[in-house]
């Protein structure tokens, strides 16, 4: 039977999904992509949003690279060069909303996992970096894509190239992440904000993930006719019992910030 290295967690209509590889730091290998996908399909499945967090002292230091030396002899893998992609992607473009923890190294492919989720909140001893360039390879999890539009291009060079670190301030500054919460109340706060995720309607949400960063690869007028269409195809049954309750004065009113 294989090593379990990932839990999972439903609760209410949350999926809580656990990187569970403290030992080498949650540290990506071949089995922990594959039992993250399982994963990622069954909150598809059967919650309305997923958490995701990291067992231990951090949330994710990268890839396995004992594994990588091992399977990459020649310098190339022997295997296709987009398994390590579907976990992300999925969680990323899939059907539900993603919220993850972060806490202590969120380094390479634990930034790029970071970024495929959709609300990222840190606590204040999360550090990001992107040692690739040390290290003499090249992201592969999608962060040339995703990272990239978080930061911008200019700071993950910097991060790629120099090997800086940011802190969990600084991250949010770059807009890597939307919330710093003192330390150790990372997954709290990502299980209160997916509850809240969940009160939305199911078809807003997936728009709202899925739209979103395809308006943004587009034209502006393009973007203008897509938006158009996404709006029309939100509107349903569920819509109009919001707005009507809305109108009654039986939903909540939105809060003024303190």
């Amino acid at each position: 039977m294989s090593e379990k290295l990932i839990t999972y967690e439903l609760e209410g209509q949350v999926a809580v999904i656990g990187l569970n590889r403290p030992a080498k730091r949650n540290a990506f290998n071949r089995d922990l992509h594959k039992q993250l996908h399982e994963a990622v399909m069954r909150a598809g499945e059967e919650a309305k949003c997923g958490v995701l967090f990291g067992h231990g002292e951090g949330f994710c230091s990268g890839m396995d690279l004992a594994q990588a030396a091992a399977t990459w002899k020649n310098g190339v893998s022997p295997r296709l060069p987009f398994y390590r992609t579907y976990d992300f992607e999925l969680m990323c473009r899939g059907p539900i909303p993603f919220v993850s923890a972060l806490h202590g190294a969120t380094i390479g492919a634990g930034l790029e996992a970071a970024a495929s989720t959709h609300v990222r909140v840190a606590d204040e001893t999360a550090f990001f970096g992107l040692p690739e360039g040390q290290r003499g390879i090249f992201v592969g999890g999608g962060g040339s894509v995703r990272i990239s539009r978080l930061l911008g291009v200019a700071r993950m060079t910097d991060l790629m190239l120099t090997g800086r670190l940011l802190k969990a301030d600084e991250a949010e500054r770059y807009n890597l992440v939307q919330y710093v919460v003192p330390k150790g109340q990372a997954l709290a706060k990502a299980k209160e904000l997916a509850e809240r995720i969940c009160k939305n309607a199911p078809l807003s949400n997936f728009a709202i993930t899925n739209s979103l960063p395809r308006v943004l690869d587009m034209s502006y007028d393009d973007g203008l006719f897509v938006e158009r269409l996404i709006s029309e195809y939100t509107r349903s049954p569920e819509s109009m019992e919001r707005l009507r309750a809305f109108l009654d004065k039986k939903a909540p009113r939105l809060r003024v910030p303190d």
